[in-house]
């Protein structure tokens, strides 16, 4: 049993497409490979046929990784998200006590992080520093140029 985690419904969704992109085209890919490197003759010295091997192998590990994360994947009922404090799914506007900088991020599940769109993860030191906090609150947080002080100036969906 692994842990739970929480995606909203388009996430999982993707996930749910890639795990079947791989279980189907990627073994089928690896399954090819496999078979035309077992065609060149000697396996033992077959340097094609054990890079064919090892990428099944990767493969097998991603695909379980993948439906231990779709099994214990639960989708996230942004209705009853409480707003009040910062929880995932919450878009928080913080400041940047050091520059006033203001920016807004929506906290999300690891596989659902993408900064261009502004989504990062709750597991991210922004992330885990912003958990729990309310309007107002300032959180120093460890990133890889020092700690920095932010404030928290609004909570929303």
């Amino acid at each position: 049993m692994g842990t739970v985690s929480y995606y909203t419904e388009a996430g999982l969704t993707k996930l749910k497409n890639e795990l079947n992109d791989l279980k189907t085209r990627g073994r089928t890919d690896i399954a090819k490979q496999i078979a035309e490197a077992r065609d060149k003759g000697d396996l033992s010295e077959n340097a094609e046929y054990d890079a064919a091997k090892d990428a099944q192998g990767h493969l097998e590990a991603k695909i379980s990784q993948l439906e231990n994360i779709v099994g214990n994947a639960r989708i996230i009922d942004e209705s009853t998200i409480d707003t009040s404090k910062v929880s995932i799914l919450s878009k928080v506007s913080i400041k940047n006590l050091k520059n006033n900088a203001k920016v807004t991020y929506t906290l999300v599940s690891e596989e659902e992080a993408d900064l261009s769109l502004g989504k990062i993860s709750i597991q991210s030191p922004i992330g885990k520093g912003l958990l729990g906090k309310v309007p107002g609150d300032k959180a120093e947080i460890q990133t890889p140029g020092g700690i920095i002080e932010f404030e928290i100036l609004e909570i929303g969906l």
